[in-house]
């Protein structure tokens, strides 16, 4: 048996973090219901902003809300704004690796969906296995496929900058730099809601290189 994706809410902004409920991942069942996610199954949360990884289980909020919340426990790896994957797996023989097609829901800043996606595995003459990214018309997504919102788009239009280190930790700024060509360092420090509450201007993350 093999451990394979089964379905995915890329993207989604954490909307609450509640410490003291019971532990879980409070999600629209709306959303769940497209995507292929069970109430009480389990799933694994990557957080974008901060890396932390995680695993708990779904239970279904108010339909239409479009919620994300983090509960007990878990509500000490997010903060509300955070952008998180939310995925499930499955258990399967091999050859049932060609049926399965997960879904994957892609989210804007107010967790609309944005996009539908399928994952795709076919086999050639050769019985070597294939993989694509097919969005809602059929069409094939380029791989990798870049996240039609990231951090990096969402803090504006910096045209010549580029990041130069993210930050692993629970925090929201990222330092860009103007690249070799520039004799001095021009790096700018771009907020994207609030102040870092874990780190100041000498974070050895953050420092220059």
């Amino acid at each position: 048996m093999r451990k394979v994706v089964a379905a995915k809410l890329h993207g989604i902004y954490v909307t609450e973090a509640n410490l003291n409920y019971h532990g879980s991942i409070t999600l629209d069942p709306d959303q769940c219901h497209e995507a292929g996610i069970l109430p009480m199954e389990f799933v694994e949360i990557w957080n974008k902003n901060s890396g932390d990884r995680i695993s708990t289980y779904v239970i279904f909020g108010e339909p239409g809300s479009r919620c994300c919340v983090l509960n007990g426990a878990a509500a000490r790896t997010c903060q509300v704004g955070d952008q998180v994957i939310i995925c499930s797996s499955t258990y399967i023989e091999e050859a049932a690796i060609l049926q399965l097609k997960p879904r994957i829901l892609t989210f804007d800043r107010d967790n609309h969906i944005a996009d539908r996606m399928t994952y795709s595995v076919t086999q050639d003459v050769a019985e070597r296995y294939h993989f694509e990214i097919r969005g809602e018309a059929g069409d094939v997504k380029p791989i990798p496929l870049r996240a039609a919102e990231s951090n990096w788009l969402r803090l504006g239009s910096c045209r010549g900058l580029r990041p130069r280190r993210a930050c692993h930790h629970n925090i929201t700024r990222l330092w860009f730099d103007r690249g070799p060509a520039s004799q001095t360092r021009s790096r700018s420090w771009l907020r994207d809601g609030g102040n870092c509450r874990s780190h100041n201007d000498e974070c050895a993350v953050h420092a220059p290189e």
